[in-house]
């Protein structure tokens, strides 16, 4: 620590400006801390030093860990940044190992503070960051940290080696049919499950499966409506059978009791392997929907392609569910759709020069990550606090499209977008050369040339379920700079 002979008065302090970061692990650190005491121990340790604190200057990570090299920190994120633009001279922290626990965390911080002056403080003790002893002790300090969260997970892992290896259930989310602690049958619910693998067997589909629970009133783990995929995770749950999965292999049975005997699972897996060769052909012979992964609903879910003997649609995969609340059932006619969308690339490709152009491919930019996983979170949380019947299950679903609706969005941005795709296309003869694609029914390049111009096909409500409405569509362009 720097002698007080050499630190600055805290006299000198009054009336600056200062920011307070919190942050509580989802690790099993040693200091638990929760933020909210944590802001208060800061905000009295400001208090003390005559500093000021904005509320827009709070800034708290919670649930993230700090040791985890690709784990998002927004609001480790947004103090950097205040702290590059000079408006921040001082951090308060509960305690160093709550800002940074990676030695490349704090060299990003001392980076900034080669430029401007920054005082950490902590509940006992401060460290001037432009001093070179106080520098020395921090990278000692996060150095030790780092060792402290290295061995915390490589005891947690072999750990967790040691319980697989001796039959026991790994216990994370409950599991349908038992109990948190993965052992406890809860006959209720296994009374469903030797239902659905028993009625699958006998032929039934997992949607026919789904739909009668539905209208039954029975509810999956946490409370939701069964769906065909829920179905389908059920019958392929190792952990009904008594089987231990670890890290994707199967090591045995475990020291559960089981709902669903061994052969009879095994049945089930023949038949689910069964089913899916089968339908393979089929699948390879459908129609190519050429805006595939592009066509997306007002309601934030994509629109996938429908054959039937008589049309072929792009339908809102929200159609699907058994809820009625949340069922979504817009349709769009596809061949004018697509038509449309060709024209719209045909005159976008007339004007484009490739050349200079260097292959590009989109990505998630540092902040739609950033974005993407606090949507993350809250989706997380707002589950939690439907579960927990904190919020009315109205309320739920509409957080959760307006929460889907942004991640979607950004998902659409992420499609790999080579440039050579569009070689031989574009140009003032894109007409004639979209004209060679057709005949040779080049479906995939089609599609590759729509993911590169647009980012997504909106479809819009409309009062006419039968005529094709061109102002019902809204196309999202790909940045082309």
């Amino acid at each position: 620590m720097t002698p007080a002979s050499e630190a600055p008065h805290t006299s000198s302090y009054t009336g600056e400006n200062a920011a307070i970061y919190c942050r509580i692990s989802q690790a099993n650190d040693d200091d638990q801390t929760g933020v909210d005491r944590q802001e208060r121990i800061c905000r009295e340790t400001a208090a003390r030093l005559g500093l000021n604190i904005e509320s827009a200057h709070v800034y708290i990570d919670n649930n993230r860990s700090a040791w985890k090299r690709n784990r998002k920190r927004p609001g480790w994120d947004s103090l950097l940044e205040a702290m590059r633009e000079g408006g921040i001279r001082h951090v308060i922290v509960y305690h160093p190992d709550r800002l940074m626990r990676q030695p490349r965390d704090l060299e990003e911080l001392l980076t900034i503070a080669d430029e401007q002056q920054l005082m950490l403080h902590g509940q006992a003790n401060r460290r001037d960051l432009s001093n070179a002893d106080d520098r020395f002790f921090l990278r000692i300090e996060v150095a030790h940290a780092c060792r402290s969260s290295d061995d915390t997970s490589r005891r947690l892992k072999s750990a967790m080696d040691d319980q697989a290896a001796a039959g026991h259930p790994h216990t994370g989310r409950r599991r349908y049919g038992y109990e948190k602690d993965g052992r406890t049958i809860i006959e209720s619910e296994a009374k469903v499950v030797r239902e659905v693998f028993r009625r699958y067997l006998d032929g039934e589909s997992p949607a026919t499966i789904a739909r009668d629970l539905h209208e039954r009133g029975e509810t999956t783990t946490y409370g939701k409506t069964w769906e065909q995929w829920s179905v389908r995770s059920v019958l392929d749950s190792h952990h009904v059978a008594g089987i231990r999965v670890f890290r994707g292999k199967e090591l045995g049975q475990g020291n559960w009791p089981a709902i669903i005997d061994r052969g009879q699972w095994d049945e089930v897996r023949q038949l689910r392997e069964y089913r899916a060769a089968k339908d393979r052909p089929k699948r390879e012979a459908r129609r190519y929907y050429l805006l595939r992964g592009l066509v997306t609903c007002t309601c934030g879910q994509r629109m996938a392609g429908s054959s039937s003997s008589t049309n072929t649609i792009y339908r809102c995969t929200r159609k699907f569910v058994n809820d009625e609340g949340t069922r979504c059932k817009r349709t769009i006619n596809a061949e004018p759709l697509e038509r449309f969308a060709r024209d719209v690339a045909i005159e976008v490709l007339k004007k484009l020069d490739l050349s200079g152009r260097t292959p590009a491919a989109t990505s998630m930019s540092e902040a739609d990550a950033q974005a993407h996983g606090d949507d993350e979170e809250q989706l997380k949380e707002l589950n939690e606090m439907w579960t927990a019947k904190e919020i009315s299950t109205p309320e739920y679903r509409s957080m959760r499209k307006t929460i889907e609706a942004r991640m979607n969005k950004r998902q659409r941005k992420m499609v790999q977008r080579p440039i050579e795709v569009l070689e031989g296309i574009a140009g003032p003869h894109a007409a004639a050369n979209w004209r060679r694609l057709e005949e040779a029914e080049d479906y995939a390049r089609m599609n590759a040339v729509f993911r590169f111009l647009f980012a997504a096909v909106i479809i819009h409500p409309t009062a006419s379920r039968n005529s094709f409405n061109p102002d019902r569509i809204e196309i999202e362009p790909n940045p082309l700079d």
